[in-house]
Formats: C-alpha cells, sequence, structure tokens
C-alpha cells in the first residue's frame, strides 16, 4: 500500500462516518419535527375550544349586559322623578317660607282671629235662625 492508498482509505473512513453521523442526526431531526408537529396540532385544537368557549361567555355576557342596560335606565329614570318632587318640594316649601314663620304668640294670635271669626259666623247664624 501506497502513502496515496492509505490517504484514500482515511478519507473514505472519514467520509463514510461524515454521512454516518449526519444520517444520525437527521433521523433524529425527523423524530423531533413529528413530536413537535403533533403537540403544535394539539395546542391549535385546545386553542379553536378555547376561542370557543371564549365566544360562548362573551355572548353571555353581553345579554346579561344588555339586561343591567335596562335596569338601569329604569334607575336612571327614578332618579330624575326623585329630583323632580324634590325640586317640587322645595318650590313649595319656598311659596310657604315666604308667607312668614309662626312663632309660638303668632299661632296663638292667628288661632284667636280664626276662633273668633268662627264666633261672629256663629252669632249671625244664631240671630238668622232666631228670625
Amino acid at each position: 500500500m501506497t502513502v496515496g492508498e492509505i490517504a484514500l482509505l482515511i478519507f473514505a473512513i472519514a467520509f463514510l462516518l461524515l454521512v454516518l453521523f449526519i444520517g444520525i442526526f437527521l433521523l433524529r431531526l425527523t423524530r423531533t419535527l413529528s413530536v413537535l408537529t403533533m403537540d403544535v396540532d394539539t395546542i391549535a385544537r385546545s386553542g379553536n375550544e378555547i376561542l370557543g368557549n371564549a365566544n360562548v361567555l362573551l355572548d353571555d355576557v353581553n345579554g346579561k349586559l344588555e339586561t343591567l342596560n335596562v335596569t338601569v335606565d329604569t334607575v336612571a329614570e327614578l332618579s330624575e322623578t326623585v329630583s323632580d318632587i324634590n325640586s317640587s318640594l322645595h318650590r313649595t316649601t319656598s311659596k310657604f317660607a315666604g308667607l312668614g314663620s309662626l312663632t309660638k304668640a303668632g299661632a296663638s294670635l292667628a288661632a284667636a282671629k280664626v276662633s273668633g271669626k268662627f264666633k261672629k259666623n256663629d252669632k249671625k247664624s244664631k240671630n238668622k235662625a232666631a228670625k
């Protein structure tokens, strides 16, 4: 064997080892890619289920929100009605406040005047009945 033949034999063995290592690497890579593909498919299916559930939940929340909007509108109308009643009460009390406040003595005087008018009217009706 000559030096050239030995070099060629070493080169052939190195090339064979290189091809074997690349073949083993490609087999492992193929297996890894197939497992990865299955995992991605599983995740995609799970994602579709999650999106479907989210859509159902969103429809349910929207329906309940419409019901809540009706309730909130009703409460707002009730609040306006209460505000109108409050304003009306304020206007009414303002009118009565303009008449002046009755003190104890003023109330007694007013009661005496009213009873005096009743007495006068009572005397007139007795006089008419007597005639």
